[in-house]
């Protein structure tokens, strides 16, 4: 059994997930990663804080990948689109698209500060302390 794994502290994460709940007809067991044993699922909080993970046996897609075998599961009419999205060049846009609206998901509809999957820009340009020479 396949396993999909989310961000369950992420508001348009968790959004997201409800939708394949209420609209799509999958067989894999859907788990945040904070309840999730990563370890068992071959995995790290690492990667399942950074990406979508869709677990199969002993094989990992992540981000636009992982999105792609959920369509292809969920069978008719997402299946085509899943297939779509392994072939290059969808394959290349697909993982772009993912990128964007992972590392701005704190800025999308029920996104919050607690989506940030990195640091927002401006606080990495923060100096900070000073050196002392010695």
């Amino acid at each position: 059994m396949a396993t999909l794994v989310f961000d369950g502290d992420c508001g348009f994460c968790t959004t997201c997930v409800r939708f394949v709940e209420r609209r799509m007809r999958t067989r894999a067991r859907i788990v945040a990663w904070q309840f999730a044993d990563l370890a068992r699922l071959g995995t790290t909080s690492e990667r399942a804080r950074h990406e979508l993970l869709w677990i199969e046996g002993d094989r990992t897609y992540g981000g636009a990948q992982a999105v792609a075998e959920l369509l292809i599961d969920a069978g008719p009419p997402w299946s085509p689109l899943g297939r779509a999205l392994r072939v290059p060049p969808l394959r290349w846009a697909a993982h772009a698209l993912y990128r964007l609206v992972a590392d701005n998901r704190h800025r999308l509809p029920g996104g919050t500060p607690a989506c940030a999957a990195r640091p927002a820009r401006r606080d990495r340009l923060t100096p900070g302390p000073a050196r002392k020479s010695g």
